[in-house]
């Protein structure tokens, strides 16, 4: 199977450095030009199935890219960004002000700590793993294309290359970025990893 990982294109509160969990947001008018320009770097791919996130941001960049494939939208709630909690919404300085403890061990290792009112790295890994895991089922040869957040990707990312969570911050998963892993007989290869070439001036 090849698994296309689609980040969703940019929202109001991505470009204000404010965490995104659950919180509904959807594009703004760059993250509308970025979905644009994901649907046509992808408008020549093999897509069987589109899967994604219930939240906005990520549902309009699928729909943007389905107008390129004769496909409806599926939505997976093992593909929603992880539960922030309380840091929803919150810029860096906010969360240093009113978190500041959480942050600390946060930053030292994020992997066992669980959002003040959310949820934990490992459990998105083990959510979004199970999504994964069902769409091999159904689909063991096809071209998948999920359309994801970057906590969600990152985690399915190591889970595929066998990389601890403690390591996920030598990863960067881009807005608007694809990255594409392909589970064969011998195992999964990451071919493609946070391209983000067509979002510059004069690609596509």
């Amino acid at each position: 199977m090849k698994l296309i990982l689609v980040r969703h294109g940019q929202t109001r509160w991505n470009r204000e450095n404010r965490v995104v969990g659950l919180a509904d947001v959807e594009l703004d008018a760059e993250g509308r030009r970025q979905a644009r320009r994901l649907a046509l770097a992808l408008k020549g791919e093999r897509v069987d199935v589109i899967y994604s996130s219930p939240l906005r941001r990520a549902l309009e960049t699928a729909k943007e890219i389905a107008h390129f494939h004769p496909l409806e939208v599926g939505v997976d709630e093992a593909f929603a960004e992880m539960d922030a909690g309380e840091l929803d919404g919150l810029t860096y300085d906010e969360m240093r002000a009113r978190y500041g403890e959480f942050l600390k061990g946060w930053l030292k290792d994020p992997a066992p700590l669980v959002m003040p009112g959310g949820e934990s790295l490992g459990g998105v890994q083990q959510r979004a793993w199970q999504g994964v895991e069902r769409i091999m089922e159904r689909h063991p040869n096809g071209a998948v294309m999920v359309v994801s957040h970057n906590f969600v990707i990152l985690c399915i990312i190591c889970k595929a290359l066998g990389l601890d969570l403690s390591q996920f911050r030598r990863l960067r998963v881009s807005i608007a970025s694809i990255s594409i892993l392909n589970f064969g007989k011998r195992g999964v290869s990451l071919m493609q990893f946070n391209d983000t070439c067509h979002l510059s001036e004069g690609a596509g």
